[in-house]
């Protein structure tokens, strides 16, 4: 077994490749089509290659949504990426996009960053270490009933399982985050096996360490370092409200 790894040092390198994507956005143009694959947009490869830029020089392995798996030097984690997690939002100018990075040992996700691009909000987590949102920590220890509940969905909901509302807002990372903050009390994929490893990850770490469940909804593994595996994750605060969410579809 070689050293342990620098937590710090990879959080402060999350930070680093995050940061790249905003400044590469900031001065990128165009919102349209890549031309390279269905649903891929040119601001999705734009960021991809700041993310490669950032990371790969320094030995990390990486599983991007966006560009071949790149292997780890030895002593490096593997670190899952969406560089651009609701791209379409972006395209069409609604603020609710992210940049979302976890790193992963042997033992599971072990650090995240999630950086909302659009209006600046940031996330992250340690594995044991706690969550925070713009250096607040978060913890949620309510627990509203179904009724009571603001849920984000991903696709249509098949029904009303009788929660208060339900938002449908076009980024996982961010709508999982936002149940970690409070902002919402609950995540539902309403798509079965719609959502790759890159989507969640990070956010699930951010949930996780703030006392949020989330689980796939068959009760499959969803740390998956796999670019063709799907999942269908499901998120709430508090047993009862996960219950409920799960049995949805």
């Amino acid at each position: 077994m070689g050293p342990p790894v620098d937590v710090d040092r990879v959080l402060a390198d999350l930070y680093a490749a995050a940061e790249a994507v905003a400044f590469a956005l900031a001065e990128h143009a165009d919102w349209g089509p890549s031309g390279n694959r269905p649903g891929q947009y040119a601001s999705d490869v734009v960021a991809d290659e700041a993310v490669r830029s950032v990371l790969l020089p320094l030995g990390y392995g990486l599983v991007s949504e966006e560009s071949e798996v790149a292997e780890s030097a030895e002593g490096h984690p593997v670190l899952v990426v969406d560089p651009l997690d609701g791209s379409t939002n972006a395209s069409r100018g609604i603020p609710h996009f992210a940049v979302s990075l976890c790193a992963v040992d042997d033992e599971g996700p072990l650090a995240a960053v999630v950086l909302n691009l659009a209006i600046g909000t940031c996330y992250e987590a340690v594995r044991g270490g706690g969550a925070r949102r713009d250096g607040a920590t978060l913890w949620r220890d309510d627990l509203p009933p179904l009724s009571e509940a603001i849920v984000g969905v991903s696709g249509l909901p098949p029904l009303n399982p009788g929660w208060a509302q339900f938002r449908c807002l076009g980024a996982a990372a961010l709508d999982l985050c936002a149940v970690a903050d409070g902002t919402l009390d609950g995540y539902l994929d309403c798509v079965t096996d719609a959502h790759g490893v890159w989507d969640y990850l990070g956010a699930l770490l951010v949930c996780e360490e703030a006392g949020v469940i989330v689980e796939d909804a068959k009760g499959r593994e969803l740390c998956v370092l796999d670019r063709s595996v799907r999942r269908t994750p499901v998120a709430a605060v508090g047993t009862a409200l996960h219950e409920a969410l799960s049995g949805v579809g």
